[in-house]
């Protein structure tokens, strides 16, 4: 493995079931195969980095807020511009809605094609074209 690259990103959520519905499908449609399951959480990985949800029962609070101190969101290359438009046309079907619709794909700039998507859980992940 390099060093510095990252080994893991674990999120705690306030549903487990929600999660595996909106977070399962994003990294399986992005590649990641399952890798670890337990009665509180699953994993997820793809060439040696892995994506973690738990429903943790020593959560502080039982809702995210992406704006508060800590995670805003997760960037994940997600493919051919194709292959974005395509997540983004089933996207709401697995929990997740588009943000900034008015400026989409271009809501990183003009030159980044990109889709802004947050779950129901209030987490947001960028999915960037190549």
């Amino acid at each position: 493995m390099s060093r510095g690259r990252l080994h893991h990103v674990e999120l705690w959520v306030p549903s487990l079931e929600r999660a595996e519905r909106s977070w399962g499908w994003l990294l399986t449609t992005l590649g990641y195969t399952e890798h670890q399951r337990w009665d509180a959480g699953v994993s997820w990985i793809l060439d040696g980095t892995y994506v973690v949800v738990e429903q943790s029962p020593a959560l502080a609070a039982d809702v995210h807020d992406r704006r508060a101190p800590g995670l805003n969101h997760l960037a994940i290359h997600g493919g051919t511009r194709d292959e974005v438009d395509q997540l983004v046309a089933a996207a709401p079907d697995h929990g997740w809605a588009l943000l900034f619709p008015d400026r989409h794909p271009h809501a990183g700039g003009p030159d980044h094609y990109a889709a802004y998507l947050e779950n129901e859980d209030g987490y947001e992940v960028e999915v960037v074209a190549d």
